[in-house]
Formats: C-alpha cells, structure tokens, sequence
C-alpha cells in the first residue's frame, strides 16, 4: 500500500503469514378536528395511524462491526513482473463492482480478487481510475449476488469520532480490524507507493491514529455504525515517543489517512458513467514508454528518467536524459501535464510530441500509443 512521509509501524496481530513476497474504498403530526353537522350524529372518526419513530443507530460492538463489514469487501492481489502487490476492496454493487486505490494496480499485469462473503476467487477488470486521488474501479468477472457496503457520509465526521479500519493487512488473506478515532480533516499528505516509489500529494484527507498497514489499501474505514467512511489510503511507518510513557520512550505509531467516501463515490460514479476528464481517465491504459520526472524550478518540461524497450517512445528516438516539451503543440512544463496529457488518452491514439536532447536539439515526431498497465 502506499507509505505517507508519516507512515505508522504498530504492529497488528493476525493468524496468517505470507506465503508469497507481498508490497504490500422530522414528523409532525397535525391533528383534523371533524365539524358536527346540526341534526346529525357525528361520523366515527377513525383511529389515528400508527407514527413511525425514528431511533437513533446504535453504536456496534467491535465483534459485530467486523462480521457486518468482512462479507462487504474483497482481498486483492495485482501482479507486476515478479512482485505482487496486496489489497483490499470495498464491493460497491452484487455483480462485483469494487471501489479501491488506484496504487494498489498500479503497473498490473494481472488482477485477481477474493470474496470474503463465499472465499470464491475473480479476474478483475479495471475499469478506470483516478491516479491523482487515488482511487481505482474494478469489476469481477462473473460475480454475481455478492453483499455490498452499507455506505455513510464522510461529510458527518467530526474530530475524535472513533472509526475502525478493516483490510487485508500485510497481506496475509485475512481482515483485521483496526480500531482508533478521527484525529484530523482536511488534510494533505505526500504519499509513497511502497512498490514502485513513486509519490504523489493527497489532499481533502482523514486523518486518524488507526493502525493501517500494507495491504489494507483501499479497504474501509468505517464508523461506530458499521457505515463506510472512507478509503483506507496511506499508513505511516514513522515512529515517535508515546507522549504518556516518556519514561520507557515506547514507540508508538503516528497518524495514517483515509480517503473521504463521498470524494471516492464521486469518482466512483464518473467513472461508472464513463465520463472522463483531466484526472479520471476511462478504459484500457495508453503505453508512451517513458518515466519522467520535473526538470526543475528554472526550466520546464518533463525528464525522461527511463525509456522502455520498443516503446513508441523509443522508436522515434527518446532517450534517457531528454525532456519532453510539447503534446500535439500544448507545452508541457512538468511531470504532471505529461500525466494530464496522457490520462486523457487510448491506446491506438495518434499524438505528436516535442522534445530536447541532451546538446540542446529539438526534435518532433508522431507516434502511436500502445497498451499500457493501468
């Protein structure tokens, strides 16, 4: 899962080990009076309806929060080359809709599922994601009648409400839940991909003093009522002295992030709809053949750090240490236009770009994206 800069470390106990290498979504009743006609005896009136009361949800115990919330959700498992990525996701729909983060698929050869309501293990389609909050849509191939997550509303969260974080952690095939309270909103945080070490920065977060780990990216962070609140996104592996026990200076986990639920729904929906935009792209994923990273504050454009073998990129003559600088005649100033330029794109697209060598040339060529990881 991703790793923030505040990563947490507090150990979770579970049953299973890994077996393989892991990286580890008023009433108001009014009263008619009955006129009495002269000369006549009154209709019987009938008996008032029944008023329905609304009680409040009651808060559930830890026991019955986890057998509610465990059927909801699918352990992921995405394979790249010869590492295999673990995860969790959050079934969004009977026929095997599952909302989870996009860097649990990251770079994914292969995607399969398993569903914790029947163990029955899925190929997993990705349908689309949005790769700058975080979040990823998959579909399970011939799933059917599975229970889905009772969601809740983000936007009712306040400071200390207590929330649990349930996933599949450190891998391990089995989620376990993960109690703690609200400690933050609103928050940023720069976020690590623990797999390929790419970051990215993530805003709008919860944060909260739960212990999520490897592996319990993309599962829930669900509330006292079992309602899902948020996505589990980044744990924090950094360490520092319980406040409350400075004697011994046990160290303790520090803060981990979730995303709000109504932003991943949101998304969610727009990719369901099939409605692209700069950030949420749709379908199979475009192949250019580069990793690339900023030039730096005095000079735009993104680097090209590496450029894959029989690429498009490498077929017209891009080479490690070049930076791109323009899309079909749009500048391209950093690493994210790239990005934006690409997210917007299919495989099979025909795209001309810019860019300037290592001895200051600069050089335009047309090629043709291939099929990409998502």
């Amino acid at each position: 899962m991703t790793s923030s800069a505040r990563e947490r470390t507090r150990r979770r106990r579970h049953p299973v080990l890994r077996a393989a290498v892991v990286l580890l979504a008023l009433l108001v009743l009014v009263l008619v009076g009955h006129r009495l006609t002269p000369g006549h005896l009154p209709q019987s009136a009938p008996p008032p309806a029944a008023v329905p009361t609304t009680q409040a949800p009651v808060p559930l115990d830890p026991a019955t929060l986890t057998a509610r919330t465990v059927p909801t959700l699918v352990t992921l498992s995405a394979t790249a080359g010869p590492l295999t990525t673990a995860g969790t996701g959050i079934l969004l729909s009977p026929d095997g809709l599952v909302l989870t983060n996009h860097h649990v698929i990251d770079g994914a050869d292969d995607v399969n599922a398993v569903a914790m309501a029947t163990g029955a293990g899925y190929d997993a389609e990705v349908l689309g994601y949005d790769r700058f909050r975080d979040v990823a849509v998959l579909k399970l191939v011939g799933a059917d009648t599975l229970p889905v997550a009772q969601l809740g509303r983000s936007a009712d969260l306040h400071l200390r409400d207590p929330v649990t974080a349930i996933g599949n952690a450190d891998g391990g095939g089995v989620p376990l839940p993960a109690p703690g309270v609200v400690t933050g909103l609103g928050e940023s945080v720069v976020a690590r991909n623990a797999g390929v070490g790419t970051r990215n920065r993530l805003t709008g977060m919860i944060e909260v003093d739960a212990d999520i780990r490897p592996g319990d990216s993309g599962g829930p962070l669900v509330d006292a009522y079992g309602r899902v609140v948020g996505v589990s996104t980044a744990g924090n592996t950094g360490m520092r002295p319980d406040p409350t026990d400075r004697a011994t200076g046990t160290p303790v986990p520090i803060e981990s992030y979730a995303l709000p639920i109504d932003d991943a729904v949101a998304i969610a929906d727009q990719i369901r709809g099939g409605r692209a935009s700069d950030t949420v792209h749709i379908g199979p994923t475009p192949l250019l053949g580069v990793a690339v990273t900023d030039v730096g504050q005095t000079q735009d454009g993104a680097k090209v750090v590496a450029v894959g073998a029989r690429s498009p990129a490498e077929q017209v003559g891009i080479m490690r240490g070049d930076v791109i600088v323009s899309w079909d005649g749009r500048p391209i100033r950093s690493q994210t236009d790239l990005t934006v330029e690409m997210t917007a794109r299919h495989p099979g697209d025909r795209v001309e770009l810019g860019w300037v060598d290592a001895a200051g040339q600069r050089h335009t060529a047309a090629l043709v994206l291939t099929t990409g990881k998502p």
